[in-house]
């Protein structure tokens, strides 16, 4: 087991000398998480074969998963891209610093670990203060996935890092809670058209404002797997096993992070509900009506609003209710939706039933989250 060491500092308020000793870990080669505006990343030097790898063992991540490379300027992006084309430009103009990450063509500097051996490489330029100073400091570019366990739901604060890496990593600098709370959104660039592999908090509409016209409609393209609606498959119809993580019968190399493997999961199996609001109100009510296991519900304030005079008022409930912020803005729900998912864990539900919202917005990268973390699964009566 690593000794792991921590570092607390206020994300606005700290010095450059907080950082130093995290930074010097970096550049030997070790393995640090750090807080960024999304989610808290599992950072090693990117030009590190060894440190890399060690990334994959901490997280018990597969192979051909790739890894999104982080930098605090562009000057740090031409060492490690062939070609940066107009459309990459100006969307770096747009959106960098933030949760933006552009599929690349990779120069040979970049480890084919780190682009699970793809011709092109995943870079995102954060806009968290302490993570951008810790790359600065570092001198040297960080791969970073989330730094969580592979499969659960993605850290947003250091408590959640330590319950899945403490002793497992070097370091850990505690930067407080993540505001984002979903991961960034991955574009691939290199082709004519942008096309939306991973939804997050750049949303497929802010983009389509700067490139109308880019596609037919006047929108980016949106890979199919993230289109989709959540099928009724269960996750063994529909999910493999694959090192501790599932993936889809698909054996290519993912172009992009979060496409091929199930991620976001709880201990207790999630359960989409579908349909309307009201429907999925109604659904909450003809279950709370029922005999059931202990259960998990994680719903908005106007559904509780609904629902809570059926709830039991004694302490000791067998229903565990986290409200998952307003269907009025569908962004704290994305920000408390991690949160909710591991507290679940300490709990003894049997199943977590979600509520589900609108796609357009956030709403997609909310529901890519919960379709993933459910498996493809659905409540049904």
């Amino acid at each position: 087991m690593t000794e792991t060491k921590i570092w607390r500092v206020a994300p606005h308020n700290f010095s450059i000398d907080e950082l130093q000793e995290a930074a010097q870990l970096i550049r030997e080669g070790k393995l640090v998480a750090f807080p960024t505006e999304t989610v808290y990343g599992l950072g090693a030097n990117a030009l590190d074969v060894q440190a890399v790898q060690g990334i994959f063992r901490a997280k018990g991540r597969p192979s051909d998963n790739p890894l999104i490379v982080h930098i605090a300027s562009l000057d740090e992006l031409t060492p490690l891209v062939s070609d940066f084309p107009p459309m990459a430009q100006k969307m770096a103009k747009l959106f960098w610093p933030g949760p933006l990450t552009m599929i690349l063509p990779a120069s040979n500097q970049v480890p084919a670990e780190v682009t699970a051996g793809l011709s092109t490489v995943a870079i995102r330029m954060p806009s968290h203060p302490v993570a951008r100073e810790l790359i600065r400091s570092a001198q040297v570019p960080i791969a970073a996935p989330s730094a969580n366990r592979s499969g659960k739901p993605s850290p947003t604060t250091a408590g959640h890092v330590r319950q899945d890496l403490w002793g497992r990593v070097d370091g850990l600098v505690d930067g407080g809670e993540c505001t984002v709370g979903l991961e960034s959104t991955v574009v691939d660039v290199t082709g004519d058209h942008p096309v939306i592999l991973r939804p997050g908090g750049i949303t497929r509409e802010m983009l389509s404002i700067h490139f109308e016209g880019v596609e037919v409609d006047g929108e980016p393209s949106v890979t199919k797997a993230i289109s989709e609606r959540p099928s009724e498959a269960t996750t063994e119809h529909c999910l493999l096993e694959t090192n501790g993580e599932a993936a889809s019968p698909d054996s290519s190399a993912p172009r992009s992070p979060g496409m091929k493997y199930a991620h976001y999961a709880p201990k207790a199996p999630v359960y989409l509900l579908t349909g309307s609001w009201k429907e999925q109100v109604q659904a909450i009510t003809v279950l709370l009506e029922k005999e059931t296991d202990p259960l998990g519900l994680l719903i908005s304030a106007e559904t509780y609003e609904h629902i809570k005079h059926l709830l039991p008022q004694e302490c000791g409930s067998k229903y565990q209710v986290r409200l998952a912020g307003s269907r009025e803005d569908l962004r704290s729900v994305a920000y408390r939706l991690f949160g909710s998912l591991r507290s679940f864990d300490e709990t003894p539900v049997t199943a977590i039933i979600a509520e589900s919202y609108p796609r357009e917005g956030i709403g997609m990268a909310l529901m890519n989250r919960l379709t993933k973390a459910a498996g493809g699964r659905i409540w049904r009566e």
